[in-house]
């Protein structure tokens, strides 16, 4: 009988375990949530590109929002005004299950979607292409990847797709310039 009691007690503590840990996706979301702020710093665009200077820095903010259930990602040029005229790439990061995906909604007039998977230190977070939905006669954001350095500091890899299957690839090495505080239990999902 005690034996049955033992058995019994650790298949309890091992399926609770099970319910409280989170998946990597779960987990990777978490990390990308640390970086709800202001980041600037230069890009490196290869190859280059005649409207991207190499170095011309960049400014990205990220915002948890949804009661901790998505976190908007704006790039935009730090020289333009901050009105509607200067429309800037919205990318929406955001758990489907047991997935982590981000939707991209690119000035080209498309909206690619991507799916998550994360390095074993669990500080790369790389996407990859799931769909585009929308046009790709100006092509499309086909990869991206997160690297979270330490909390000031984040690489992100972007690779664009030109039309004829051309691979731009944008690297911007961003430190933080303000922190955005999310101490509210629901912004910890």
């Amino acid at each position: 009988m005690r034996s049955t009691r033992f058995v019994f007690s650790a298949v309890l503590i091992v399926f609770a375990t099970i319910a409280y840990a989170q998946s990597d996706a779960q987990k990777s979301f978490t990390q990308l949530k640390t970086l709800a702020g202001t980041w600037q710093g230069p890009v490196t665009v290869v190859p280059p590109q005649p409207e991207m200077g190499d170095g011309t820095h960049t400014q990205v903010s990220l915002r948890v929002t949804s009661r901790g259930n998505a976190v908007v990602h704006e790039m935009k040029d730090p020289a333009t005004p901050d009105d509607p005229s200067h429309d800037d790439p919205i990318t929406m990061l955001y758990l489907d299950g047991d997935r982590l995906l981000l939707t991209h909604y690119c000035d080209a007039g498309n909206r690619p979607r991507m799916a998550a998977k994360t390095s074993p230190d669990g500080k790369t977070i790389e996407f990859d292409l799931l769909d585009v939905a929308g046009s790709t006669q100006y092509g499309h954001m086909h990869h991206a990847v997160f690297t979270i350095i330490d909390a000031n500091h984040h690489t992100e890899d972007w690779t664009y797709m030109e039309p004829g299957d051309k691979p731009v690839h944008a690297h911007m090495d961003l430190q933080r310039t303000s922190a955005t505080v999310t101490t509210t239990a629901a912004n910890t999902k």
